[in-house]
């Protein structure tokens, strides 16, 4: 089906067109965000880890100088980051939800495994503590992130926690401006790749030349997808709906592909493809027209033309003119822009009515449409079921990842627009699907089992323990050497006493030595620097 609207839905979001605007050049800003975050959850991981068994072995542990500055600053990094994603990347934040309804039920099996190990220091140091306020808070913070976590599924909602006899059809897959991963974007070889995948249709940003001719690109300018700064370097600012046709025609529109690289593809291609792709030219929609017709659906966004363009009031007109004389099936294309939409149905009947915009059902009858075309973070499950029921049916984009594709399939989505087509085409089944039932059973049994492994840590940390935490570390050591030789009791006896002295301590303290016949007590009192030594001599 071929959609026709107005406004970008691309996967280089306003603040990337913005950083390319001001920097001249094109960078996936992700990929540094992403290792600098990798490198300081790794750092900040492994001296958690270094604590952990430094607890679990009764030590202290201290913290080289360069180890606390290196905590500073990647806290520091981490609050400017996570600042700076707010502003730049606030429409992300809601694939938060989404990811967890993939990821919930196994986020909160691992989370409870961790937990649950964690019981052997949280009860080592509960047998330790000799207060029984300290035992209290200790014992009563674990306690209760324990049943945080036993309780956790009562909160997890995931589509794809279902029967699967309700699941249905998969998602149509249509190309988004063609197969950008396999050839330049809003080219014709990129429509023939998508055209050779057998997907469901493909979709296209259209802007009108100076001249009157539809062509396909979704900047506003050309810098980025075309050597528009070789060619015309003096108009390489100009908004492309500016140029004659004469003029772009001129233009390479695959070199950028193989040189950005994008999507870390390029590399991948065949010789011939590669040769191919480095010579694309800038494309007519009459003649991807021409290749899609007979096979594939469309989807066409527009790009909004400046004030002062000879074809700002008409280049709809001109547009729905090369859709129809181009061949293709009145019924496979979705209209979408309000304007002009009543003419729309008088000259093209058979064009199928779509929305951009969120909307209540009997608001979308009212106005007559029967599709709506959105970004998958603006739906819910709720709203999918709620619109299918009323027969509107729904095409969201812009999908790449199997995963998030597998979430949208449970949710009963009829259709996603995707870079990654030749990926998704091969996703035979949703990556998981749970019926409630097997969901419930896992996570009472996880419970169950992690239940009883802490109670009985437990147990045997106080047994092991908790005989030991009376003693100070003079007579567990001195409990040690009950067997070792008197010579050997005797020196350590004499070290304790030189401790006792350094200390300032005041008071007797009664050992117990052992002699080869037996068991005698000897009471040892504090004496002067030089009797001590006089006595030793």
């Amino acid at each position: 089906m071929a959609a026709v609207g107005n406004g970008t839905s691309g996967h280089m979001t306003i603040q990337q067109r913005f950083l390319y605007n001001r920097m001249g050049y094109w960078s996936d800003w992700s990929i540094p965000i992403l290792i600098t975050t990798a490198a300081g959850f790794t750092y900040v991981t492994a001296l958690l880890i270094l604590a952990l068994c430094h607890i679990a072995v009764g030590q202290q542990m201290n913290l080289h100088w360069l180890h606390k500055i290196g905590l500073i600053v990647t806290l520091i990094a981490t609050v400017i980051t996570m600042s700076s994603i707010a502003q730049l990347w606030d429409d992300e934040w809601e694939m938060v939800v989404i990811s967890l309804q993939a990821t919930a039920p196994f986020l909160h099996i691992g989370a409870l495994a961790a937990v649950t190990a964690l019981s052997w220091l949280i009860a080592g140091q509960f047998a330790r503590t000799e207060k029984a306020t300290s035992q209290m808070l200790t014992f009563t913070a674990y306690f209760a992130v324990v049943v945080a976590l036993y309780l956790v599924p009562l909160t997890i909602s995931s589509p794809c926690i279902m029967e699967k006899k309700d699941l249905g059809p998969k998602p149509a897959i249509i190309g988004h401006r063609g197969a950008p991963m396999l050839a330049p974007e809003n080219t014709l070889m990129s429509f023939q790749k998508a055209v050779e995948q057998k997907i469901y249709g493909v979709q296209a940003d259209v802007v009108i030349s100076y001249d009157g001719v539809p062509f396909l690109m979704h900047d506003e300018t050309l810098r980025r997808t075309t050597n528009v700064e070789e060619v015309f370097p003096e108009l390489a600012y100009k908004q492309s709906s500016m140029f004659n046709w004469t003029d772009l025609e001129k233009l390479n529109a695959g070199g950028w592909f193989l040189k950005d690289d994008p999507f870390w593809t390029a590399g991948a291609l065949s010789a011939s493809d590669y040769v191919e792709a480095g010579n694309q030219s800038v494309c007519k929609l009459e003649d991807m027209l021409q290749i899609i017709k007979d096979n594939t659906s469309l989807i066409l966004n527009f790009q909004n033309l400046p004030p002062d363009h000879p074809y700002h009031s008409t280049y709809i007109n001109i547009t729905l003119e090369t859709i129809l004389m181009s061949g293709i099936q009145q019924q496979a294309v979705m209209w979408m822009p309000d304007m002009e939409r009543q003419l729309v149905r008088q000259i093209a009947p058979g064009f199928q009515q779509t929305s951009g915009i969120k909307a209540g059902v009997e608001r979308l009858r009212e106005k007559g449409i029967k599709k709506l075309n959105l970004r998958y973070t603006k739906v819910t499950s709720e709203d999918i079921r709620e619109y299918a029921t009323a027969n509107l049916s729904t095409n969201l984009y812009t999908v790449n990842e199997p995963w998030l594709y597998s979430i949208l399939w449970c949710a009963g989505v009829q259709s996603v627009t995707s870079d990654s087509s030749h990926i998704l085409s091969k996703v035979p089944f949703p990556i998981w699907i749970l019926p409630p039932d097997e969901y419930c059973l896992i996570w009472i049994t996880s419970d169950i089992i992690s239940f009883t492994i802490i109670v009985g840590v437990f147990i045997f940390q106080k047994w092991r323990l908790g005989s030991i935490r009376t003693y100070n570390p003079e007579q567990i050591m001195l409990s040690a050497a009950v067997r070792r030789s008197s010579r050997d009791v005797k020196i350590m006896k004499e070290k304790l006493i030189f401790s006792e002295i350094n200390n300032g301590g005041e008071n007797t303290d009664e050992l117990s030595l052992c002699s080869e016949n037996g068991y005698s007590n000897e009471v040892v009192t504090p004496m002067d620097h030089r009797d001590m030594k006089l006595r030793m001599d």
